[in-house]
């Protein structure tokens, strides 16, 4: 078939909802059964990331139930949590090489605000025929991301797109049970004036720089001159599978994640605090809706699927977009 996969797109659709629906449902009432402090707890310092009490409890149900899918066809999953470099062949004992696709999750993308109650998160995954460690985000064929309410919260979106092949949206009430299809549409607005526009700052480590940055690309965007009211509104969103969506259904018109940069810039070759692989695992659904996501130096993504490589990337709303802000970007970044 097309997508290099041996079965029917449909199948494997199928059976990442029943995941990321057990997953969601699971957390979901979770969430009402425990305090901050308790979601909030370090469970140990991982190779991509820190993992809290949240992280590990989500982790334990993604893995048996990776299990009992893969009692029907071999296949490798990487997550977090699951050795150095994330790859774990199942059902265990299984040569990688013998896997008939991979699996790429984030079981909760943005943990640090549903920990605390203050925003949702995100269950992200991708799926890519088995080219070994040669596999890379652009391999990517199916992608799937589900939201995960905070506690008071009941309406959550599950989007899915296979390459080539549109996208799919769905509305779920988490009190009636009930499901009902939505459309997204990016922002066709071409200019950032009067709305949503960021740079990924979210945690002190670069922050600094990225400022210097983002001060210099305001000015040469819009001039010296002070606005009375402001142009442009920042949402530091913290998941990069939040801000993709965002930039999906329109609410977002540019998010520029250049943490990796600025590592490099201060001379730390490499920060876990950055984005990695299996954050922006789902760029293929807004790719197939005619968002603009790119690498640093305005090229399609390409990193392997694992667990640790830094991840500097460009979303824009669409192509026009793309055209005015990208040169400026690439001067700044690179001249």
């Amino acid at each position: 078939m097309s997508l290099l996969l041996s079965r029917e797109e449909s199948y494997y659709v199928n059976r990442l909802r029943q995941i990321h629906l057990r997953l969601r449902d699971h957390l979901h009432r979770f969430l009402h059964l425990q305090d901050p402090a308790t979601l909030a707890a370090v469970s140990e310092e991982a190779g991509g990331d820190t993992q809290y009490y949240l992280d590990t409890q989500i982790e334990r149900l993604l893995i048996d139930l990776c299990r009992e899918w893969a009692q029907e066809v071999p296949f490798v999953l990487i997550a977090e949590g699951l050795g150095a470099d994330g790859w774990l062949p199942l059902p265990e004992g299984t040569p990688a090489q013998d896997a008939e696709f991979l699996l790429i999750i984030d079981p909760v993308d943005g943990t640090r605000s549903l920990m605390y109650d203050k925003r949702s998160a995100w269950i992200l995954s991708g799926i890519a025929p088995n080219f070994g460690r040669e596999t890379e985000l652009g391999h990517i064929v199916i992608a799937m991301q589900t939201e995960l309410p905070t506690s008071r919260q009941h309406i959550g979106y599950q989007v899915w797109a296979i390459r080539d092949g549109g996208v799919h949206a769905e509305k779920h009430d988490l009190l009636r049970g009930t499901v009902s299809p939505t459309h997204l549409q990016p922002s066709r607005a071409t200019s950032l004036e009067h709305g949503f526009a960021s740079f990924v700052k979210f945690f002190p480590e670069g922050k600094a720089i990225i400022a210097e940055l983002e001060s210099r690309f305001w000015q040469r965007l819009f001039g010296d001159q002070p606005s009375v009211n402001p142009l442009v509104f920042e949402d530091q969103y913290m998941t990069t599978g939040g801000q993709i969506f965002e930039l999906m259904c329109g609410h977002d018109r540019f998010v520029a994640d250049v943490r990796p940069w600025a590592f490099r810039k201060l001379g730390v070759e490499y920060s876990p605090l950055t984005c990695h692989p299996y954050d922006i695992c789902t760029a293929l659904i807004a790719q197939e809706l005619g968002v603009q996501i790119t690498d640093l130096r305005g090229n399609p993504l390409s990193v392997p699927l694992d667990i640790r490589e830094p991840v500097g990337w460009l979303g824009y709303a669409n192509a026009t977009l793309r055209q005015t802000l990208e040169p400026i970007l690439m001067e700044l970044l690179w001249g």
